[in-house]
């Protein structure tokens, strides 16, 4: 799959609150392209998960 295609997989379970795998496919975008839109996604997703949700997500 192309980093593209990852970023979008992400998208996808970000929408479907299935945060883990979101930021799974984030990364795998980010190790094929540094400069994917993913980079931006995992930062604010990794925020959101840092501010709701302290006990469950330690990055």
């Amino acid at each position: 799959m192309t980093a593209q295609e990852w970023y979008q997989k992400g998208n996808d379970y970000r929408k479907q609150s299935q945060w883990h795998d979101a930021i799974n496919c984030y990364i795998k975008a980010i190790e094929l392209d540094p400069e994917s839109p993913a980079v931006e996604a995992k930062r604010m997703l990794d925020d959101i998960m840092a501010f709701y949700c302290k006990d469950m997500y330690n990055p």
